[in-house]
């Protein structure tokens, strides 16, 4: 049984040393795969030894090298001084005077293709008295359980209209750097948060990238609409004071709205549907967080906004043409 217990051991933690080596050390991918598979015969001999002459000399010579490996690990700190991609260079700025906050560089690129595109960043002075509606869009890219989560903050123009905002937490991309979920549990990537126009970031997601797009309409009170908008801005202000690692599992673009809305709402269950974020209309329709009087089968059918966007494309009513039909939005300005 101890034996066991020791080769078990050794397994997992073999399970997380064996990428952790591959995807962080600063090397050629081919020296560092080297150097993983080093590690993984390492522990092979290991448990091979446990089990010919008892867990002491093995577990000692794995453990001294597991515990020079922690120490590297923790001594890896996020930065914000790489060549990043363009999408990502800049960090949202805000200035509050009264209700009114302005924002630099909000993004507003004209997307031909990932790699063909028209850089815009904006100022935009947005009146918190004037927000009337926060939606949700999920951007479906990989099956039915993984989508990538967005928050889209509706204001009164006084107009008549509405000038939409969408926030997104992303991947803090280099330069030619592309994303794996695998790669994002093992310190490779920081976090961004973008804020920009829905001309470029739902955009390029459903005319660009080919992914399939739904929107929801969310039901906040005023005063929690307010308070998670203004969560976002510190977000971003902390970010740009302290960069953070992305983290597949804990530090997405769903767990970290979720934190950010159970500060305000409270009472918000933890959930698997928080991780496969592809659920997660199921999941806010039954904490009463959807368009009420229909179910979400409904909702998911004509909050499908894919072929409006593609039919809208740069049509300056962008935002108006891919909410027409979709439940609770009846009522915007």
């Amino acid at each position: 049984m101890g034996r066991a217990a020791w080769s078990l051991v050794l397994l997992l933690s073999s399970l997380w040393a064996v990428p952790a080596l591959y995807f962080r050390l600063p090397l050629p991918a081919a020296g560092a795969g080297v150097v993983a598979a080093g590690w993984a015969l390492l522990a092979l001999a290991a448990m091979v030894l446990l089990w010919r002459e008892g867990p002491a000399r093995p577990v000692l010579v794995y453990g001294v090298a597991f515990v020079l490996l922690l120490g590297w690990w923790v001594r890896i700190a996020p930065s914000d001084s790489r060549v990043w991609a363009d999408d990502v260079a800049r960090h949202l700025q805000a200035r509050t005077d009264g209700s009114v906050v302005t924002l630099s560089n909000v993004r507003n690129f004209d997307w031909r293709s990932d790699t063909d595109y028209t850089q815009r960043w904006e100022t935009r002075r947005l009146d918190l008295d004037r927000l009337r509606t926060v939606d949700m869009a999920l951007s479906y890219w990989m099956g039915p359980a993984i989508a990538h989560t967005l928050v889209s903050f509706g204001f009164d123009d006084g107009q008549g209209g509405v000038q939409q905002l969408a926030f997104s937490i992303e991947i803090r991309k280099e330069r030619g750097e592309s994303f794996s979920a695998i790669a994002g549990f093992f310190k490779q990537y920081e976090l961004s948060l973008v804020a920009a126009d829905e001309r470029d970031i739902l955009r390029v997601r459903t005319n660009v990238r080919g992914e399939d797009a739904y929107l929801y309409r969310v039901q906040l009170a005023p005063a929690a609409q307010r308070a998670l908008f203004l969560a976002y801005l510190a977000e971003a202000e902390a970010l740009a004071r302290q960069p953070r690692f992305y983290d597949t599992l804990t530090a997405n673009c769903t767990t970290i709205v979720y934190e950010m809305a159970r500060r305000i709402v409270g009472g918000l269950p933890l959930d698997w549907r928080l991780l496969a974020s592809g659920y997660l209309p199921e999941y806010l329709h039954g904490v009463g967080g959807l368009a009420p009087g229909h179910s979400v089968e409904q909702l998911r059918s004509a909050g499908r906004i894919t072929e409006r966007a593609q039919a809208a494309d740069a049509d300056p009513q962008f935002s108006q043409a891919i909410r027409r039909g979709v439940p609770g939005m009846e009522a915007t300005p």
